[in-house]
């Protein structure tokens, strides 16, 4: 049964914002109030945060989905719903998140470190929100808007300060069982390490994590035997630490050719040519082991390598060893630029950027900017007065003078948004924005003064005068 998982796909979906209500304060004596439809709450976020306590990413593999909350939506009487509920996810300290293109999108290390893997939408305005001194009786709310969803793929890299590398049945799992508390699985075949090891070494002052990665073969940079799977694991070590078998009981292996492999295949792997490295001689607790150790050594030291004679039988030499790791490391740790305080990046937008762009495509019009796309996706189409207030809104945004600069003409096709959920209208240019010469839509003569019908239709026949003037002058040549 898999017990540990360090690459998953998770399949994560935020909630849905609350759609605002659409309402009419009513009491006796009183039948029309205003309006007093509360906003939508806002859908949950997924976010991933960074647990000590958790060591694998196994409950992601059984269970991939993920979905927060949904706001509810808004209520009369002016109450908002409640706000979606956060899902929250922990993950191993090291875990790499990225797009299913491969693309990183945030390195988790340190305990609490989040990312929101998944955007809660945005909750609708009710009618009370809308009101303004020009619309003083909406009839309609906005929708919420939807959550993101997506794929992200998790990836575990150990966090340790030093790996122990070399062939399968080199000796890496019982060297760090006797350098720390940790009890990897220890027998005499190979391929018995099956997981990355993690132990804590205490050598003077200085603590340390040190981990063993399975047993890596020629061509584990390809993907033969485990390496493929945890050459991820050595990514974040300070110092290397090549474990060679001096007691190996295939004639056709000697120590020095171990290490050319494994050199070859982390080369292969990349990125861990800076790293220091120390060479440690497993099993001098064997008379061969000894003798081979001894011829060996010369060549290693010659090479440029730190060589440690050890054995985790006898313990022989395990304490120098530990204690030259622990200078690397901590000179490592000095070396590493201190952590900057967080710091607020401020981008303004260009001082020409309208926030959207209008395409001409083959046929038609697409308008692609953020504020338009959401803006279509608050709307309820089914209601004629919300679809007025869009075209009001699109128009105050310039997107109508946009158009008419791009060459569209009355009748032609215009897309706002996305191929797979556009929305798609045949255009009527009016920097009215189809009001329709019937007034400012939201308006309410029931809330105002009565005026003369002289004078009422003075000021429709100056509104339509107007409408007409300003269309005219935008009219392409």
């Amino acid at each position: 049964m898999t017990t540990f998982v360090d690459r998953v796909e998770l399949h994560v979906a935020a909630g849905n914002g609350g759609h605002g209500c659409a309402s009419v304060h009513r009491e006796k004596f009183k039948p029309l109030g205003g309006p007093d439809g509360g906003n939508g709450g806002r859908g949950g976020d997924v976010i991933l945060v960074v647990d000590q306590s958790v060591t694998t990413l196994l409950d992601y593999h059984h269970s991939p989905h993920r979905k927060a909350t949904n706001g509810k939506p808004g209520e009369g009487g002016n109450r908002s719903g409640k706000d979606g509920t956060d899902l929250v996810l922990p993950v191993p300290d090291g875990t790499v998140v990225l797009d299913t293109q491969g693309n990183v999108l945030a390195d988790l290390v340190g305990e609490g470190t989040t990312f929101v893997a998944a955007q809660g939408g945005r909750g609708g305005l009710g009618n009370a929100a809308l009101a303004s001194a020009r619309r003083k009786a909406p009839g309609f709310a906005l929708l919420g808007e939807p959550g993101h969803a997506g794929d992200v793929v998790l990836e575990l890299k150990t966090v340790a300060d030093v790996a122990l590398v070399g062939y399968p049945s080199a000796g890496k799992s019982s060297l760090i069982s006797v350098l720390s508390a940790a009890k990897p699985k220890i027998a005499d075949y190979p391929f018995t390490t099956l997981v990355p090891n993690l132990g804590v070494v205490t050598a003077g002052s200085t603590v340390y994590t040190i981990a063993d990665v399975p047993g890596l073969i020629p061509g584990a940079s390809q993907g033969k035997g485990l390496g493929l799977e945890f050459l991820r694991h050595v990514e974040r070590c300070s110092v290397l630490v090549h474990v060679l078998d001096t007691a190996a009981l295939e004639s056709e292996r000697d120590p020095l050719t171990d290490l050319d492999v494994i050199e070859a295949e982390l080369r292969e792997y990349g990125g861990l040519e800076n790293r220091p490295r120390l060479v440690a001689l497993n099993k001098v607790d064997v008379p061969d082991g000894q003798d081979l150790a001894d011829i060996i050594r010369p060549d290693l030291e010659a090479r440029g390598y730190q060589v440690f004679e050890v054995s985790a039988v006898s313990r022989h030499g395990l304490k120098e060893l530990s204690f030259a790791l622990a200078k690397i490391v901590g000179d490592a740790r000095a070396a590493k630029p201190k952590e900057e305080a967080t710091r607020i990046v401020i981008r303004p937008k260009a001082v020409d950027d309208a926030g959207f762009k209008v395409v001409a495509e083959d046929g038609f019009y697409r308008v692609v900017g953020e504020k338009p796309e959401r803006w279509v996706r608050q709307t309820d189409f089914n209601i004629d007065e919300a679809v007025g207030y869009l075209a009001d809104r699109l128009a105050r945004l310039g997107v109508e003078e946009a158009l008419v600069k791009a060459g569209a003409r009355a009748g032609d096709e215009v897309v706002i948004g996305a191929a797979d959920d556009a929305v798609v209208f045949d255009w009527e240019p009016s920097l009215t924005a189809g009001a329709e010469m019937l007034g400012r839509r939201g308006e309410d003569h029931r809330f105002e003064a009565p005026r003369p019908a002289a004078q009422r239709r003075r000021e429709r026949d100056a509104e339509r005068d107007e409408a007409q003037h300003e269309y005219d002058a935008f009219e392409p040549f």
